[in-house]
């Protein structure tokens, strides 16, 4: 946990508390153990869920910081991150969770409760169908993504999402700036356009991360996003 510390005021510049370090170890205890019965992670070594999942997690703060967010959501959350680590980092944020696998889901609203963290929303369903609803269409100040799909398909689930100024985050490996240089005409249609490129280096890992960062300049056509699997099926080019 000293190493998880460090390295986050090394990466975003905040230093964990030690109640924000004991939401972390709590999660951490209970991600292994629902983790025997629910396939939530291939990564259950202690090392690498503090740095593969929570301080990669953190990073996204890199991203978002520049527009002071209140509201963020975390499409295809898994097990949470970075949607819920991010929750730890910023108590303030308030964070919706949309997640189509029940058991992940379940297991969200179970950290959540487990954490006494309010302000959080567990979504079990589809971007595709949740990004039509008022409530969530063009509400959000961040939109987020680890690990779900290609960035063409990924800007189609995110944007909608994303209100005019906010930001569409994704969380990429190496393949990040071939990915946005690919989903330029995505971006372009759903009323985004590419802000920057984030490198991240994490601890241990060797490969480069990056974040995807769209802001969103003009609204979303209404027909987007298509209905669930299409985006996936048939990605805009």
């Amino acid at each position: 946990m000293d190493a998880l510390t460090q390295s986050t005021s090394a990466l975003v510049g905040i230093s964990l508390t030690g109640e924000q370090r004991r939401r972390v170890e709590r999660y951490a205890e209970e991600l292994v153990r629902w983790n025997q019965r629910a396939n939530l992670t291939t990564i259950t070594d202690p090392a690498e869920i503090a740095t593969k999942h929570f301080l990669d997690s953190f990073s996204c703060w890199l991203a978002l910081a520049a527009v002071a967010p209140r509201r963020v959501i975390d499409v295809g959350t898994g097990a949470g991150f970075p949607g819920l680590a991010l929750k730890i980092l910023v108590p303030t944020l308030e964070v919706t969770l949309i997640e189509a696998t029940g058991k992940k889901a379940e297991f969200c609203r179970h950290v959540a409760q487990t954490l006494e963290m309010r302000q959080v929303e567990v979504i079990h369903g589809r971007a595709e169908d949740v990004a039509h609803e008022p409530a969530h269409r063009e509400r959000y100040d961040g939109a987020l993504a680890r690990a779900v799909a290609e960035l063409p398909t990924l800007a189609e689930y995110l944007l909608p999402f994303a209100r005019l100024g906010g930001l569409a985050v994704a969380q990429k490996g190496e393949s990040g700036p071939s990915e946005a240089h690919a989903a330029a005409g995505a971006m372009r249609l759903l009323g985004g356009a590419l802000r920057k490129m984030v490198s991240v280096e994490l601890p241990g890992v060797v490969e480069t991360r990056y974040l995807v960062v769209m802001e969103k300049v003009a609204s979303t056509p209404e027909r987007y996003p298509r209905r669930a699997g299409i985006p996936a099926k048939r990605p805009l080019s």
